[in-house]
């Protein structure tokens, strides 16, 4: 009968959290998997920042004024930290149902649509709440098994639901939901003012080399200059316009899903339940409302049953080792089974040192070990293992 021996081991949670995210730092950095716009728009910072840095700051400090590369420098780590923030932080990930939860939430959606007669397509999985006096539809999430709150929606790129889901942005490579939509929008905002900052003076720096050395002598000189420019003026009208937009859209408390789904349009004649009806207030629940903790123990410990042989059978398996196992069972049983049938000539005399056994042929005889009753116990304490 063989033995197991059962070992625990520690896995981080993250590890086994469902959903197409990847993560770093043992847990800390959460991103989606598609990460290559992420380093486009990374790389678009810091060459552009580098080059402004390279031509245009040493002449600028000297001839206008040296608070000018600090407040680039200043503006620069800023908006390179609210990329981070928004890019490495979890967006709101709502954990996926358990399977007892799971089948809990089937029973309850049975019995509701227990008079639904037999062909009949069943009702849509609703459930209606009340915000501020208007009633609000929660919906129910096929794939995580759970009827999603108010504002919240599942992203097929990420594969998780998100609260307060308001896009999926490559550029960040991440979601933006309710806890890291704040710092997306900031980075917006910071990085429009950053490439008006370095596309003004840009324009500056040609002006005051062309005084002394001409217009075309200048770009000739200057073509980090130029690189800059092209850079700032083609991505200048989409910064500034996506800052624009998210301005608006914090000024309703709106969000981008609800706004291109028109969940709050006049069409609908339903008005924002989450709206204060005032700019500012709004402003300020969005921008400098409280921060919520993740749901997500991200980098909670998991204790995990593994089985494995004990050394003894390790090495007995090793002595056996290349032996044929059919010939191995056969050998071992074959002194129980001729037991019944072994012929007179033989059998040991009883003048040889043995004694003729009394016993009846109908006594029972303990079961042999390849018989059910023998192999069971150990099955049953195998399987408990």
């Amino acid at each position: 009968m063989s033995a197991v021996m059962i070992t625990r081991k520690a896995t981080r949670k993250w590890e086994k959290l469902p959903g197409k995210n990847t993560f770093c730092c043992d847990g800390r950095v959460m991103m989606a998997r598609q990460k290559g716009v992420f380093y486009l728009t990374l790389f678009l910072i810091v060459g552009t920042c580098s080059l402004f840095f390279a031509f245009e700051c040493p002449y600028l400090a000297v001839h206008l004024s040296p608070a000018i590369p600090v407040f680039a420098v200043l503006l620069f780590v800023f908006v390179i930290a609210m990329l981070l923030r928004t890019s490495f932080s979890d967006p709101g990930v709502l954990p996926r149902a358990l399977p007892e939860e799971a089948n809990f939430i089937e029973m309850e959606i049975e019995a509701a649509n227990g008079n639904v007669m037999a062909g009949q397509r069943p009702p849509p999985r609703i459930r209606n709440v009340q915000i501020n006096n208007q009633i609000v539809k929660l919906k129910y999430c096929y794939t995580c098994k759970i009827f999603r709150p108010p504002r919240a929606s599942h992203c097929s790129i990420c594969d998780n639901c998100v609260d307060r889901f308001d896009h999926h942005c490559p550029w960040v490579g991440n979601c933006v939901g309710k806890r890291n939509y704040r710092y997306f929008y900031l980075f917006t905002l910071s990085l429009s003012l950053l490439t008006i900052y370095i596309f003004a003076f840009n324009i500056v720096h040609v002006v005051l080399r062309s005084v002394d050395s001409g217009f075309v002598n200048t770009l000739k000189e200057t073509p980090g200059t130029v690189l800059e420019v092209l850079v700032c003026f083609f991505t200048i009208w989409s910064v500034v316009g996506l800052t624009g937009f998210h301005t608006y859209l914090i000024s309703l408390n709106q969000t981008t899903n609800e706004d291109i789904k028109g969940s709050w349009s006049g069409k609908n004649r339903v008005q924002n339940p989450y709206s204060h009806k005032n700019i500012f207030k709004n402003c300020c629940e969005v921008l400098c409302g409280p921060t919520f903790p993740s749901v997500l123990d991200r980098r909670g410990v998991m204790l995990e049953d593994s089985s494995s042989p004990t050394p003894s059978d390790v090495s007995a398996a090793s002595t056996h080792k290349g032996s044929n196992p059919v010939s191995q069972t056969t050998k071992s049983s074959a002194p129980l089974i001729p037991n019944e049938h072994t012929p007179d000539e033989a059998k040991p005399s009883i003048g040889a040192g043995t004694q003729k056994s009394t016993s009846s042929p109908k006594e029972e005889k303990p079961p042999s070990p390849t018989s059910p009753n023998a192999v069971a116990p150990a099955v049953i304490k195998e399987s408990t293992h």
